[in-house]
């Protein structure tokens, strides 16, 4: 039976990176907040950045239930960045029968830092289509992050 695989770990951590070497190895599907809504909104949603990143996160949710039922396993790659997050997500699955795992991306802040860095470039030069993160931005974000607990944790990758 097709399973999901959260894909969880701070902004800019690996997580799509890992998530596209992921599916890559296996027949999967991957679903991405980040790409449906830089498709959509560019770098800047505004104010309205959260709101419509939970409502892609419920649609990819629902849309992630069709191709399971399709035999296909799907990669979520939204960070799952609090605990009420991942808990709400693997609810969500179990309801319906469906097998869930979290895979948890654990970085250290210098490997973290150097990441922001590059990718910043990458952005800059025209050669990556991702958000460009400002020190206000991952601070947000690192305040925001709540690392899971071993429990919470079926696949832990150390980098």
């Amino acid at each position: 039976m097709a399973k999901v695989i959260l894909i969880c770990g701070k902004i800019c951590s690996g997580k799509s990176t890992y998530a596209v070497r992921l599916r890559q190895q296996g027949r999967a599907v991957l679903l991405s907040v980040d790409e449906v809504m830089l498709a959509l909104f560019g770098q800047h949603a505004g104010d309205m950045h959260d709101t419509y990143a939970a409502r892609t996160q419920d649609y990819l949710l629902h849309k992630s239930l069709e191709l399971v039922r399709m035999g296909t396993d799907v990669i979520l790659d939204w960070g799952f960045w609090t605990r009420e997050g991942r808990r709400s997500a693997r609810a969500f699955y179990e309801k319906r029968g469906i097998g869930c795992e979290l895979r948890y991306l654990d970085i250290s802040e210098e490997s973290w830092r150097a990441r922001i860095e590059k990718r910043n470039a990458a952005v800059l030069n025209g050669q990556a289509e991702a958000y460009f993160i400002d020190d206000n931005l991952a601070a947000k974000f690192a305040a925001r992050f709540e690392p899971p607990g071993p429990e919470e944790i079926d696949v832990w990758i150390r980098e």
